[in-house]
């Protein structure tokens, strides 16, 4: 079932933590800001959401990494309950698509849940004081891939946010598949 996450709370405080990487490392997420802020973006590797835009996901992290702008990705779906989301099973698919951010798991959940993620993909714009500026899509691709033209929303954004620190007022959530949480105990 599609999600959609709430709109930008503009100046909200990015959640700071330091979560295992596929790369093998651990990686502290205020780390990760560039001069011109960091991008926190939660994907899984099973939804068809992702999957339909995983390589455009890539090129704007490579080309907003250019402007100074920072990238990680998050999942924290239930592995137990899908499988394809496992570590071992992020690790395959941050290399097949050629990752140039780490890909961090949240295996307990607590920094999805203390972002509020909804949805993935779900994508959260900090300016370079870690200050919420944007909160929206990466294009308006759904479950398919949309033509090659759509205007970049995410990309478009964080120019914007590194250039002045401020978001766009105007954004247009995510959609995806809901965060597969855990049963709570």
């Amino acid at each position: 079932m599609a999600a959609t996450p709430p709109v930008c709370e503009f100046g909200w405080p990015a959640v700071d933590a330091i979560l295992p990487g596929t790369d093998g490392n651990q990686h502290q997420i205020s780390d990760l800001c560039g001069p011109g802020g960091l991008v926190v973006a939660f994907i899984c590797n099973h939804c068809p959401y992702v999957k339909a835009v995983i390589s455009r996901i890539v090129r704007d992290a490579n080309d907003l990494q250019e402007h100074g702008v920072g990238f990680v990705a998050i999942s924290a779906n239930d592995a137990v309950a899908y499988p394809e989301d496992s570590f071992d099973n992020m690790k395959l698919f941050a290399e097949r698509h050629r990752f140039p951010f780490p890909y961090l798991y949240d295996e307990d959940q607590r920094i999805a849940r203390a972002y509020g993620a909804a949805c993935t993909p779900d994508f959260y714009g900090f300016n370079a004081d870690l200050k919420l500026q944007y909160r929206g899509r990466l294009d308006a691709s759904r479950r398919e891939e949309g033509p090659a033209d759509l205007r970049r929303d995410l990309y478009e954004a964080m120019l914007q946010v590194s250039r002045s620190g401020e978001g766009p007022k105007d954004q247009i959530a995510s959609i995806g598949c809901s965060i597969k949480w855990k049963d709570a105990a």
